[in-house]
């Protein structure tokens, strides 16, 4: 009698999945993987390498619309259901007009939608309902300076930021450093605190800050698969008040699917 072949427990199909273009030295994949759901694929790809070292010369060579839309456009194939351009600096550095032409660049090279992490962050913020930030980050002042920049033309008022001043090797920051970054920022003045850059790594950080601190917490790459999973009309899978607030997941948010939009 023949042997009957088993294949194991049965797993849910990969029947959606996400575009993700990243700066040439993103180093965190496997962070981003953790917030999607199983039956959820990630399609990365990367930006074209340069020898600039992280100043805002470097965000803005990221956030070039043309590599951009050609890094879209390699992601494509396997039919994403949204891309995200997941580089924080190279979503900020332009200010909230730049942040919206990257979004339409994407859309003109054939996304079915898009999001970028600068413009997850401000989502963010408005579904917590935050005015008022601390914000931590990796990079040199004059880039953070592009940060508070971008967050006032939206109403978002730092009152308070620390930097660490780095010009590279961001993803080899450890959690430690990230944790005192974080208490340095912080004040009671701020409503949230935000913690920028995908290369930082945060996922198992966020639920034990905001118990310390007593305030939401969000991060980089939270945002990022966040908004990119809410325009698939998913949710994200971890922890913070960002993730478990109702409206997080309530109505898809598919920017500029028309990028004749005003």
């Amino acid at each position: 009698m023949p042997t009957e072949l088993s294949v194991g427990q049965a797993q849910e199909p990969q029947h959606q999945g996400i575009g993700v273009v990243a700066p040439f030295d993103f180093a965190l994949d496997r962070e981003l993987w953790r917030w999607v759901p199983e039956d959820v694929s990630l399609y990365l790809t990367r930006l074209p390498f340069f020898t600039t070292p992280m100043t805002v010369q470097m965000a803005v060579a990221c956030g070039d619309r043309k590599a951009v839309r050609r890094a879209t456009r390699d992601v494509l194939t396997p039919e994403p259901g949204v891309v995200a351009y997941a580089c924080t600096s190279g979503s900020f550095v332009d200010g909230a007009a730049g942040e919206l032409v990257l979004r339409r660049s994407m859309v003109d090279a054939g996304a079915p939608a898009a999001c970028t992490t600068s413009g997850a962050l401000i989502d963010a913020l408005s579904v917590l309902g935050v005015n008022r930030i601390a914000v931590a980050t990796p990079y040199v002042q004059p880039v953070t300076d592009r940060l508070v920049g971008f967050l006032a033309e939206h109403g978002v008022r730092t009152v308070a930021c620390e930097g660490l001043g780095l010009l590279g090797n961001i993803w080899r920051v450890r959690h430690e450093q990230v944790v005192e970054i974080v208490n340095a920022a912080d004040s009671d003045d701020a409503e949230a605190l935000f913690i920028s850059c995908t290369n930082l790594p945060t996922y198992d950080l966020i639920e034990g800050l905001e118990a310390a601190l007593g305030k939401p917490v969000i991060t980089a790459n939270q945002v990022t698969m966040w908004a990119a999973l809410r325009a698939l009309g998913r949710s994200a899978v971890g922890g913070g008040a960002l993730l478990r607030h109702p409206t997080s997941v309530s109505t898809p948010h598919a920017p500029d699917t028309n990028p004749g939009a005003a």
